[in-house]
């Protein structure tokens, strides 16, 4: 199967749809426009940093070898040196060019700010990549800290962004923005994202939201696509990020009317238990599959190369009508977001979506 999905870049546009209203049926085919991003992407969030760098190169250099033909990379993730190398490594080994695959990076909040200080944070992550220019630049969350207080504050740093020059960096993007951010950036400045990258698993479905975003030809990313399989998000004793009373408010069930609990990891889910076997898959490739379904991109990660050949062959699982109606039980008995820095941070996200 050939999977991608179509973006608009710098998209402009003054007519905006009714933000908060849920739609019953999500639209699942991403619009007919002219640049591709590969549905199936490698992300390197929390490459195991213990193991050394050249850990984070040769998972990056195995999944291009594998077939991956998008890499996620962060600012903040405190590692695009070492996955420059991997995607300089991975290229080399497959036999590919710069321009067969698509590399994404993300501005970080103490980088907003006017146009020199947004280029100056892009041209570090070009160098620190080894890269000429980026398929895509978001921004990381609606949150402004340079001046050491946080602020949800990004209108000067998506205007800066729009102005980069298209040699360097050919679409631009959010990521975790709210229906009330995105409608006042657009109104704002006149420029709708190509990309919006947000928290999207099956405990996690946002399909409305989806929906809202692709009527103004927004394409979807999903991060954490395989939900609390993360270690960072497994319990709110775990090791975090975030602080662990913050992880507790991560956690909500609808069933649930004493103390949240959290869901089992996603992984060990039955009702996608029982979907794998039926379908011959596994786990992992039952939740890829179905985001990608939708159309959405999935930027699974893993430094093992068991995990991220079997991710990639998630484009091969196919699911069935039954199980698309369960995947939807589940997200309906299960909700719960695993990566919101609201309270740690001092603001306010995620305001009008399914779980606020």
């Amino acid at each position: 199967m050939h999977f991608t999905i179509i973006l608009v870049p710098f998209l402009a546009t003054t007519i905006l749809p009714v933000w908060c209203q849920k739609q019953q049926e999500p639209i699942l085919s991403p619009q007919e426009t002219a640049i591709k991003q590969p549905l199936i992407g490698f992300g390197t969030y929390l490459l195991p940093q213990s193991e050394g760098p050249e850990n984070t190169t040769a998972a990056v250099s195995l999944a291009i070898e594998t077939g991956y033909r998008q890499i996620d990379c962060a600012a903040d993730y405190e590692n695009e040196q070492a996955v420059g190398k991997g995607i300089a490594k991975g290229l080399l080994k497959a036999n590919l060019s710069r321009g067969d695959i698509w590399v994404t990076s993300k501005i970080w909040n103490d980088r907003h700010g006017d146009y020199d200080v947004v280029e100056g944070a892009l041209n570090k992550t070009l160098s620190d990549l080894g890269l000429e220019y980026l398929d895509l630049y978001l921004i990381h969350w609606p949150v402004e800290s340079s001046s050491g207080k946080n602020e949800v504050d990004y209108i000067k740093t998506w205007i800066a962004m729009s102005h980069l020059p298209k040699s360097r960096v050919l679409n631009i993007g959010i990521s975790n923005f709210s229906p009330e951010q995105l409608r006042h950036l657009i109104s704002e400045t006149g420029v709708t994202p190509a990309v919006h990258q947000m928290e999207l698993h099956p405990y996690l479905q946002q399909s409305s939201w989806i929906a809202a975003n692709r009527a103004l030809g927004i394409s979807v990313t999903a991060y954490s696509p395989l939900g609390n399989s993360n270690p960072d998000y497994q319990h709110p004793s775990s090791p975090s990020r975030f602080s662990s009373s913050l992880l507790r408010s991560f956690f909500w069930s609808k069933n649930t009317e004493s103390a949240p609990l959290p869901p089992p990891p996603l992984l060990q889910n039955t009702i996608l238990k029982e979907i794998a076997e039926r379908r011959d898959c596994t786990v992992a490739q039952v939740a890829l599959s179905w985001n990608a379904g939708r159309g959405v991109s999935v930027i699974p990660k893993s430094s093992h190369e068991r995990w991220i050949k079997e991710n990639y062959g998630s484009l091969e699982c196919e699911l069935g009508v039954l199980d698309l109606v369960q995947l939807e039980e589940v997200g309906v008995k299960y909700l719960a977001r695993f990566s919101n820095p609201s309270e740690e941070w001092g603001v306010e996200l995620f305001a009008g979506l399914d779980d606020a």
